[in-house]
């Protein structure tokens, strides 16, 4: 059962589904860590349930017919970003001005990666970021220009497209009352390919009634998004601050390298230690080099979806 913004506890004992290898290829997403806000709380877990499955089916169909994780993990964010029940693209969290700026940023297994952050054109903004990866010499650029989205032959959309009325609502109750912003809601996929190569990908409208500029932990490699081959990929959700902080993506892929730790056990220990310790909620989704997939969070909630032996597993 989902909770609302302001039901979110202190950070509790780390929840954790760990899955062995399956298929040859493997999937996870996540959709934030911590509850759908109070505006949304009209809809039903249906509706959520139905958008993880949606996104969660558009990649695992790339991987099905052989295709790569990185495809697979753009094509599962897609759809959480055009979906307004999620804090990404279209239903973003609206900054102090009561407008949206966007982050991404993906990573593939051979260490390329790309991301932006405070995008307010591409309606997609995980595929420009895998543009800046792609098609540009740098790694992050800051407010990239409309006419760079449109010139990589990425859709443009105004402000309006981004902004729905339940995050309208939201912005003016936290105004009105001084509520401490929610900092959970960030989406994000991770996958392993039958060739063996990993990814991950993340996107995230932010905090609710955040300082225009504010990036948290999304854009930023190694401490929301992370993949190696090999080793793991991480996508994150939380408390970005803390995320940072702690470089989290990139400790349980360390952990993996250096002290020859298992996936489960990697996430347990920096979940424990850089945001439990720390009194920072959030989650992760997770594929390790061999495929087995590790969902994890010590908020109260997260809308995850995954795979295992008996098929499809959808947290709400």
């Amino acid at each position: 059962m989902s909770v609302n913004e302001e039901a979110i506890a202190p950070p509790r004992t780390t929840k954790l589904w760990d899955v062995a290898p399956q298929n040859g290829f493997a999937l996870a997403l996540h959709g934030g860590a911590g509850g759908q806000i109070n505006e949304l709380s009209q809809e039903s877990k249906a509706s959520f349930e139905e958008g993880l499955a949606l996104a969660h089916g558009a990649g695992r169909a790339i991987l099905a017919r052989g295709g790569s994780a990185l495809d697979a993990v753009c094509a599962a964010v897609e759809q959480l970003e055009n979906n307004p029940l999620f804090n990404a693209g279209r239903g973003a969290a609206l900054t102090t001005d009561g407008e949206v700026e966007l982050d991404a940023s993906v990573m593939d297994g051979v260490g390329r990666a790309g991301a932006i952050a405070a995008s307010r054109h591409a309606k997609n903004p995980v595929y420009l970021a895998r543009s800046v990866m792609e098609r540009s010499p740098h790694l992050f650029l800051v407010s990239p220009s409309e006419e760079l989205v449109a010139g990589w032959g990425h859709e443009t959309v105004e402000q309006d497209y981004f902004i729905t009325e339940p995050r309208i609502r939201q912005l003016a109750r936290i105004q009105e009352l001084r509520l401490a912003a929610p900092r959970h809601g960030t989406v994000g996929a991770v996958a392993r390919d039958s060739h063996g190569h990993v990814a991950a990908a993340t996107s995230t409208g932010g905090m609710a009634n955040q300082e225009m500029g504010r990036v948290g932990d999304t854009p930023i490699i190694g401490a929301g998004n992370y993949a190696r081959d090999g080793l793991a990929a991480v996508s994150c959700t939380g408390e970005g601050e803390a995320f940072i902080r702690g470089v989290v993506a990139y400790d349980i892929a360390a952990r993996i390298r250096y002290l020859g730790s298992g996936l489960g056990e990697a996430v347990t220990q920096t979940i424990a230690n850089e945001l439990t310790a720390k009194d920072a909620s959030g989650g992760l989704v997770s594929v390790g080099g061999d495929g087995r997939v590790v969902v994890a969070h010590n908020s109260p909630t997260m809308f995850a979806a995954f795979e295992d032996r008996d098929g499809l597993v959808m947290l709400t």
